[in-house]
């Protein structure tokens, strides 16, 4: 089964209505069935430094949260965007996905990275999300930046029946390796036999692509680094397979889960 896919790469700021009228933008050109994915905090705002957290407003990052629903509507696409999330008292970081019928899903960050320890609190499960496409139901895997960093969730998440992963994350840190993040996301795609969908924030210190890649390996495609951008491509998710990991040496390693 084919499936549409748009990842947009845009810079974000800590102005959530300006992030909002940036995404409105985007999807200004979203075909109907399309899956549209976007970075790691791209509505409410994310950077290494924390503190704007104290100056959001839960109200206006609502009101946001259902003007993106009603986009993803009026536009019939299954939309993905990274944002933090105040629910209870306390803030985590999340990937919410608004499906055509207005219906909503929510990933919350299970490894979270060392600037948001002590400010965020880390999510407690890797659930898969089926999904309706015209051409029939699919299975998707979400995580969020430094979880490239743990192949073990991503091959969770596929023993699980994900069909592809869905991948948001601000990586802009000039300290990392260049090359390093782009080889973990076509790691990722490859050892699953999972397309993997990756969508960064623009920035001229970016060091993880925005790109699209088979579960060969295979670059589909890709933004300019440091660009706002969408790309746009196909997949066909009858390419997705299970020859690799069905060859695990079960005997020597068993990796146990445990539900919470």
């Amino acid at each position: 089964m084919q499936a549409s896919i748009a990842i947009g790469q845009f810079p974000i700021t800590w102005d959530i209505q300006h992030n909002l009228a940036t995404i409105s933008s985007l999807l200004a050109d979203a075909r109907p069935d399309e899956i549209v994915v976007l970075p790691e905090g791209a509505l409410s705002g994310y950077g290494t430094d924390l503190a704007a957290l104290e100056h959001l407003q839960p109200s206006a990052l609502a009101h946001a949260l259902d003007s993106l629903a009603e986009l993803a509507q009026r536009r019939a696409v299954h939309l993905f965007c990274g944002t933090l999330l105040l629910e209870h008292g306390v803030w985590s970081n999340a990937a919410l996905y608004f499906a055509p019928d207005g219906t909503r899903w929510t990933y919350r960050k299970v490894n979270l990275a060392m600037n948001e320890r002590g400010r965020l609190v880390a999510g407690s499960e890797l659930p898969t999300l089926p999904i309706h496409l015209a051409g029939g139901p699919i299975t998707l895997g979400v995580q969020i930046c430094r979880e490239i960093r743990f192949p073990e969730q991503w091959q969770h998440l596929a023993d699980r029946g994900a069909q592809a992963f869905i991948y948001l994350t601000h990586a802009a840190n000039p300290s990392e390796p260049a090359g390093v993040w782009r080889s973990h996301l076509i790691s990722r795609a490859a050892e699953n036999q999972r397309y993997v969908l990756a969508a960064n924030v623009a920035d001229p210190r970016q060091h993880c692509p925005s790109m699209v890649i088979s579960p060969r390996g295979e670059i589909l495609a890709e933004a300019t680094a440091g660009q706002t951008a969408v790309i746009r491509t196909t997949i066909d998710l009858t390419e997705s397979a299970n020859w690799y990991l069905s060859q695990r040496r079960r005997d020597l390693l068993k990796l146990s889960y445990s539900a919470p």
